[in-house]
């Protein structure tokens, strides 16, 4: 059965802080003191990588692992691992540099400021394909609204509550502000030549936007599809069922691409998809489940619930097919009790303080982590 899974592999960016939710930088010291783990340009958060799994079974292990290994250094420093994808309790006025010297970052802090410092979760997904990974990609441009909404985390910011369900995509700078839907690949190359050589892009890595193409020689050497667009999500379970409907997408247009990518099915031109997908993302940012989107295929609006429940009994023959089925179930509880956004924004209506929901959520993470197999001295970790 694993055979014919896509491999899959996961950038988790986390902030660190107090047990308050008060966001502490940190990063640089992890990065020196712990194997395994990068900075981002500001050091209020980090990033870790998982390696390559086709097996879902082996997938909550690979992500939480990393996690109980730096919140057991983090508590010697009197810090936590915070939730959400924004700086929530943060002070958004001020840059606080990871590395002074590093001349990239200094561009970054430059051009974006404090917009740029956010966590998230990037999904890879393995496919060697030329043709296939951009048929996946298109697909996935057009649908990734649907999983920014499972995922949205980010309500708050600046200890306020901000009218976004995912406050991160609004702020986070685009880049190219218009990315089109590839042709191929060497529409791919060409495309990437031209804003690097106008200045639109600084290098092969500056293309910031909902999904993209990525390998190991950019923009030539090409091996999976990343979606860059979801929110962190902490709970591994629902990160791992929203991983396979993606997954299940995308076995769907590498099966049948007659029927689902959208340059071969779909009643619009690619430009038109292109506006398309952008408006759907920024809707799903604002609104996440509960907005109103545009389906790919003849434009018309669709409620976003609604359009991820057809998605869901979609894919459910090909989930069971594959042996899929349990790692889809979480979604449906998503579906029915809201996003992280969404629950953290119904205990505000109900009396709680930003301050309270945070605490909270830090102690569901902790919990999370204890689930698996785990040593008696992580059980007691702060």
């Amino acid at each position: 059965m694993t055979r014919n899974r896509l491999l899959k592999g996961f950038e988790v960016e986390l902030f660190t802080g107090r047990p308050d939710g008060r966001n502490v930088g940190i990063a640089a010291r992890a990065q020196r003191e712990l194997q395994g783990f990068v900075t981002e340009p500001d050091h209020r958060n980090l990033e870790y990588v998982t390696d390559p799994l086709a097996d879902y079974d082996a997938i909550p292990e690979a992500l939480l692992s990393p996690r109980r290994r730096l919140r057991h250094w983090l508590m010697e420093q009197g810090l936590t691992l915070l939730p959400g994808s924004t700086l929530s309790l943060g002070d958004t006025d001020r840059f606080e540099r990871s590395d002074p010297e590093n001349t990239y970052h200094s561009l970054i802090e430059a051009t974006y400021g404090t917009a740029v410092v956010t966590a998230s979760i990037h999904i890879n997904l393995g496919i060697a394909n030329p043709a296939e990974l951009f048929a996946a990609l298109r697909l996935v441009r057009c649908e990734a609204a649907l999983l920014l909404s499972l995922s949205a985390s980010s309500p708050f910011l600046n200890g306020r509550i901000t009218g976004a369900h995912s406050q991160r995509w609004l702020q986070f700078p685009l880049t190219p502000a218009r990315v089109p839907l590839f042709l191929d690949h060497q529409h791919f190359i060409s495309w990437t030549n031209q804003q690097i050589q106008a200045g639109a892009m600084h290098n092969v890595r500056h293309l910031w936007t909902s999904v993209r193409p990525n390998g190991p020689d950019r923009p030539q050497r090409l091996n999976r599809l990343e979606l860059r667009i979801c929110d962190l999500i902490t709970d591994p379970e629902v990160l791992i069922a929203v991983t396979t409907l993606l997954e299940l997408r995308v076995q769907q247009v590498l099966r049948d691409p007659e029927q689902h990518d959208p340059l071969r099915d779909s009643a619009l031109n690619l430009q038109q998809l292109e506006e398309l997908s952008m408006s759907n993302d920024r809707a799903a940012a604002r609104s996440s489940l509960e907005a109103t989107l545009h389906n790919w295929r003849d434009g018309r609006e669709r409620f976003c619930r609604d359009w991820l429940e057809q998605l869901i009994d979609s894919v459910t023959p090909l989930a069971q097919e594959l042996g899929l089925k349990q790692q889809l179930d979480p979604l449906a509880a998503v579906l029915q009790n809201g996003n992280q956004a969404m629950r953290w924004l119904q205990s505000i209506d109900s009396g709680e303080s930003i301050e309270s929901v945070l605490r909270e959520s830090i102690t569901a993470m902790r919990e999370e982590e204890m689930r698996g197999v785990c040593t008696p001295a992580e059980r007691t970790l702060g």
